[in-house]
């Protein structure tokens, strides 16, 4: 295979017959040879919008490549290994020990994809969080129904490509492998999930629903099992804990029995939310975006004294949605369908979270990062004048960004894509002065680098305070074992290793290979 690059417009990027014509011409090639896709990408930096092709070439009479399916291995009677989650993590952990020939018992303590959607709807709709069901909690993880974006910086620690296509196996779109920026769709995403779950089910796995992990059972510094809020127990002296980012009670656990966690750097702030035509207007260069072009997005980083502040998760076509996982608490985050088809676009703009933050909680020690996160989820709920008696209601506190500039309470919102309701509220005075003061920076310089970023239709919706874990549990860099308890693996991202659906994927199946090289060496 011979690999070119091509570089065509917009309408020309899907025509197979123009595309074999250039090839054919710039490389002076016949027209029997074959082509194939290999990455798409945008170009959008001059006025005239180019999309990137890069294109393997083949001899006419040779057989195009195609990838075999995963082979896994029915293990209903194999040595079992307990996985605390069902995220991508404990997903692609599963279908790796299958694939290696051990069993996964997967605890989840949410309820299965689709069950999870009446308590989404509970939430959008009535304002009630079931603690164990929503947009974090439940089969599939926070990746689910928060987008299923796989865009992901990680090559260094897996292979990206091998996760693509086990998820183009389970039926997400053969585009995921081509694309620069893939993305499946909160829309399309539960069916793949349900696919892997039913392929882990086929070869003798187990899955468990509201399934909750209450305590570890530990002797002698190894792991031998969990119990769960039902009574049961499960025996096992392997166990992957892959509870993901806002499990908050296994944190507490593991504190509670002496089992070390760390404090992790992460990142605070909010959601703002444009029109996404002046989204496109701006990164296209157009009045109207090219029909065969994406709804743009963007990428904003802006360093305003010692800290770092930067757009994350960008949703084009999006909905801000709530994301809390308790009652008393207001987190935001965001999603787009498949289309990525709704008018607004949004996107976190987070601070990073320094020690001077911290400083008022130390004395929780490794938990003071996330009674920081608690506090402020907590005083935004409360802003928003939601019932804190009764820890009832989602409304999310709001502002115009150019008020929030001004540091003045606006007199109206505009429309907001956060479907339980938004409030007015002078969000200068709720977060924390240095975050307020760290957005503030960012806003300005954002506005000279996007025309109209500052205007009056941007409103921004707090809080965005989960974009990882505050909180790291210690592993050794050999074996993935946690540094003191022998059999438990802390994996993803709610044990600090990873950092979206793709990364969190690739450290589940790392430590199910660090589980099976530990088993041959055991067998040897």
């Amino acid at each position: 295979m011979e690999i070119v690059q091509l570089i065509v417009l917009p309408h020309q990027s899907d025509d197979e017959a123009f595309i074999k014509q250039e090839l054919s011409k710039t490389r002076g090639l016949n027209k029997n040879f074959k082509w194939k896709l290999l990455k798409r990408s945008i170009d959008a930096r001059k006025r005239e919008v180019k999309i990137l092709l890069q294109i393997g070439i083949y001899d006419a009479g040779e057989t195009i490549d195609t990838t075999p399916l995963t082979r896994y291995q029915q293990v209903q009677k194999a040595e079992p290994v307990i996985i605390i989650g069902f995220g991508p993590a404990g997903m692609f952990a599963a279908l790796k020990l299958i694939e290696k020939g051990l069993k996964p018992i997967v605890l989840e303590r949410g309820k299965d994809v689709k069950a999870r959607r009446r308590d989404l709807a509970a939430i959008t709709k009535e304002q009630i969080v079931n603690p164990d069901s929503n947009y974090c909690f439940g089969e599939g993880g926070a990746g689910t129904y928060s987008d299923g974006k796989l865009y992901t910086r990680s090559t260094k620690r897996g292979d990206v490509n091998e996760v693509l296509r086990i998820l183009v196996e389970h039926g997400a779109p053969e585009d995921i492998q081509i694309d620069a920026h893939p993305h499946i769709g909160t829309n399309k995403l539960p069916k793949v999930v349900e696919a892997i779950r039913q392929t882990i089910l086929d070869h003798g796995g187990e899955i468990h629903f509201n399934t909750k992990v209450s305590d570890l059972i530990i002797e002698n510094q190894e792991i031998k099992g969990v119990a769960t809020n039902s009574g049961t127990i499960y025996l096992a002296n392997q166990v992957i804990l892959a509870t993901g980012h806002s499990a908050r009670d296994i944190f507490y656990l593991l504190h509670g029995k002496g089992i070390a966690i760390e404090n992790k750097p992460f990142s605070l702030g909010v959601r703002v939310e444009h029109p996404q035509l002046l989204i496109d207007q701006n990164q296209y260069h157009c009045e109207v975006r090219d029909e065969h072009l994406p709804p743009a997005s963007y990428k904003l980083v802006e360093q305003v004294g010692k800290r770092g502040v930067f757009s994350f998760c960008m949703c084009p076509g999006g909905i801000i949605a709530p994301c809390a996982t308790a009652p008393g608490e207001i987190v935001t985050n965001g999603w787009s369908p498949s289309k990525r088809n709704n008018p607004f676009a949004n996107s976190g703009i987070v601070v990073t979270v320094t020690d001077e933050d911290l400083e008022p909680y130390k004395a929780f020690g490794p938990l003071a990062g996330l009674k920081f996160q608690e506090h402020v989820e907590r005083a935004c709920f409360e802003a928003a004048g939601n019932d804190s008696t009764t820890n009832s209601g989602q409304l999310a506190p709001a502002q115009r960004l150019v008020d929030f500039l001004k540091n003045r309470k606006s007199d109206s919102i505009p429309a907001c894509s956060y479907h339980p309701g938004v409030v007015s509220t002078p969000l200068h005075e709720v977060l924390p002065k240095n975050i307020t003061k760290s957005l503030q920076g960012a806003f300005q310089a954002f506005g000279r680098k996007i025309k109209g970023f500052l205007g009056n239709d941007a409103v921004i919706v707090a809080v965005e305070s989960r974009t990882s874990s505050p909180v790291k549990i210690p592993r050794d860099r050999e074996t993935l074992e946690h540094i003191d308890i022998k059999g438990l693996y802390p994996c993803g991202e709610g044990a600090g290793y990873a950092g979206g659906i793709v990364s969190a994927a690739i450290d589940g199946q790392k430590c199910a290979e660090a589980i099976l090289a530990k088993h041959q060496a055991e067998l040897h």
